[in-house]
């Protein structure tokens, strides 16, 4: 939690409520109009026990009796009050809940947006469940409490003050009676809210943690299927609905106890008005119309007591949400985009420079140590090394997905970090080894390299990277749709289209993870020319995993253990007998070994 969280924490609720609206001015806009209406919203109530004390007290208190028209009238009165103070309520309720909808909607998008600022460090460090209760149900609870309890807190408040009010006006004595029986209530809700508020922080972290377990063998079912883990993967489900159901027991444990000592508190009031309303009645203190009229009175004031429990849990439930909402907008985005301000790359191809990068992960030993090479405009250059030698993370320096601990990477002679993420996307691009996929048609998808691309320039790609007869294979063409996660297309039609859409965008440096999925002969034979074609003229830094890939390129960069142990084209590395030697003799080896299978076992 950062230290300004920490900060809200320790004032409490009142804190959390006053930051999570300034981050939402449009919930503040016209809020003082809101209020009055709110408050004028609880006067038709208030003014019923004062017509029903006239009415007793002229028809009943000295024996005169009261005309049906005198009856009609009062009754008219109540009536009007009541119709005109609940198109009041509408009208509030309709301006809280445009105003806090629309509030809340942009907090919801600068939550998503600052989601995607994070570097993909911190991303990761998250589980994606938790992010995503973050920005859905997190703030669902914080729209609830703004247009249901937020209010009702204000209306509650505002039938409290005007009950004790007209209780004093009828009767001080009556009136501290009532106080009497609720102040250990009073007393004890601090006690109580403090209590909520840790529960309630229980219970929406468990809510994320339910949606994470939830959410991820649901995406990967195939996996939960092909090993048969239900029973283990359904294990993990219940622990985790248990969590929050248990949470929320504990939650509501407390609740229950508020809400009954509101109920104790409400029937020794009403049992102590009636009582002492007698007593004084009797002596000639009070009218019967007034121990009546009061009755009611303390039931207006009960009911917004109870409903203020209620309230108390509500808005502790919320403050925990908007406590994490908060949190998330908090965490620092510590790959930084300087915008408009920044510094544009220029146009042409580019080389690369890493100036002394030396990259950690935090708390942890250094990853990348001290590395110091230039790569050469249109340079091919392959990236070689044992798994965890450094070699992903060179290339997410070298696209700006993180930052270095030390040291400067370059494009050109620009320092990547001042150059405004939407220029360096459109100057280099990272391909992964699996390109993600949206539930949505071919063409949706290949438009995220190109937002306003026609379908010519689409077929025109396919055709440059000779990719025509697979497109011509597909049912609908264009219009295919690709599942979620793109299942159904084959592993190896995944990587076509990640291709595609890259070609599609055009940089002029591209940064390549090389798949290494087990695709058809066909396949990698078309992803192997199309790749080819995709490269033709740009600059490049591809991650290998394939001997030939490491065999073509114009430079090869060998990391080991974090440090950059070679560096030289392919036959110069393989007579160095080095590192590169000994993984080119391991690759040849298992090359030999799978095409003496493939002709043993030529199924």
């Amino acid at each position: 939690m950062s230290e300004q969280v920490e900060d809200d924490a320790r004032l409490g609720g009142i804190a959390i409520i006053r930051r999570g609206l300034s981050m939402s001015p449009a919930i503040k806009d016209g809020i003082g109009l809101t209020i009055l209406l709110a408050v004028l919203s609880t006067l038709g109530g208030s003014a019923v026990p004062i017509l029903i004390q006239k009415t007793v007290d002229s028809g009943l208190g000295d024996g005169r009796r009261t005309t049906v028209s005198d009856i009609a009238t009062f009754l008219a009165i109540a009536t009007a009050l009541i119709v005109i103070t609940a198109g009041i309520g509408y009208w509030m309720r309709i301006r809280l809940f445009v105003a806090s909808e629309t509030g809340l909607a942009q907090m919801r998008v600068n939550a998503f947006r600052h989601v995607h600022d994070l570097s993909m460090l911190t991303q990761n460090s998250e589980r994606r469940g938790v992010l995503v209760s973050r920005v859905t149900s997190d703030i669902d609870q914080v729209s609830q409490f703004l247009q249901f309890t937020g209010i009702q807190i204000v209306v509650s408040m505002g039938q409290i003050v005007v009950a004790t009010l007209i209780m004093s006006y009828y009767s001080w004595q009556l009136t501290l009676v009532v106080l009497i029986c609720f102040l250990p209530l009073f007393i004890s809700l601090r006690f109580f809210a403090q209590r909520l508020s840790d529960a309630y922080d229980i219970v929406r972290r468990t809510v994320g943690e339910m949606i994470a377990v939830i959410a991820e063998p649901v995406v990967g079912a195939s996996v939960v299927r092909a090993y048969a883990v239900e029973r283990r993967t359904q294990a993990r489900v219940d622990a985790g609905i248990t969590r929050n159901l248990d949470a929320n027991v504990s939650a509501q444990k407390l609740v229950a106890v508020t809400f009954a000592a509101a109920g104790i508190a409400g029937g020794l009031a009403n049992a102590g008005v009636i009582t002492f309303g007698v007593i004084i009645g009797v002596a000639g203190g009070l009218s019967m119309g007034t121990v009546i009229a009061f009755a009611f009175l303390v039931g207006l004031f009960v009911g917004p007591v109870q409903t203020a429990t209620q309230v108390l849990t509500d808005a502790q439930n919320a403050i925990a949400s908007w406590r994490r909402v908060i949190d998330l907008l908090d965490t620092p985005a510590d790959v930084i985009d300087p915008g408009v301000g920044g510094t544009k790359l220029p146009e042409g191809n580019l080389g690369a420079r890493f100036d002394h990068v030396t990259f950690a992960y935090p708390g942890g030993p250094d990853v990348l140590k001290d590395i110091d090479i230039k790569l050469a405009p249109r340079q091919r250059v392959a990236v070689v090394g044992e798994t965890g030698s450094g070699k992903t993370t060179f290339a997410k320096l070298l696209t700006r997905l993180m930052d270095p601990t030390d040291g400067v990477v370059r494009l050109g002679d620009t320092d990547i970090s001042t150059v405004p993420f939407d220029d360096l996307r459109r100057h280099v691009l990272m391909v992964p080894q699996e390109g993600f996929l949206f539930d949505a048609t071919l063409r949706d998808n290949l438009l995220y390299g190109k937002k306003d691309a026609t379908d010519a320039e689409l077929m025109e790609v396919f055709d440059r990277l000779a990719l025509k007869d697979w497109y011509a294979a597909l049912p609908r063409g264009l219009d295919s749709q690709v599942g979620q996660r793109g299942e159904s297309l084959s592993a190896g039609e995944r990587q076509l289209v990640a291709l595609v859409r890259s070609a599609l965008a055009d940089p002029e440096f591209i940064v390549l993870d090389e798949a290494t999925s087990a695709v058809d002969p066909q396949t990698e034979l078309r992803a192997t020319r199309a790749l080819d074609r995709l490269l033709d003229g740009r600059s490049s830094v591809t991650i290998a995993h394939r001997l030939s890939t490491a065999e073509n390129a114009d430079r090869v960069l060998v990391f080991d253990a974090g440090r950059l142990a070679e560096d030289g084209t392919h036959a110069e590395l393989v007579e160095l007998g080095g590192v590169y030697a000994r993984l080119h003799a391991s690759w040849v080896a298992q090359a030999s070994l799978s095409s003496h299978q493939a002709i043993v076992d030529p199924a």
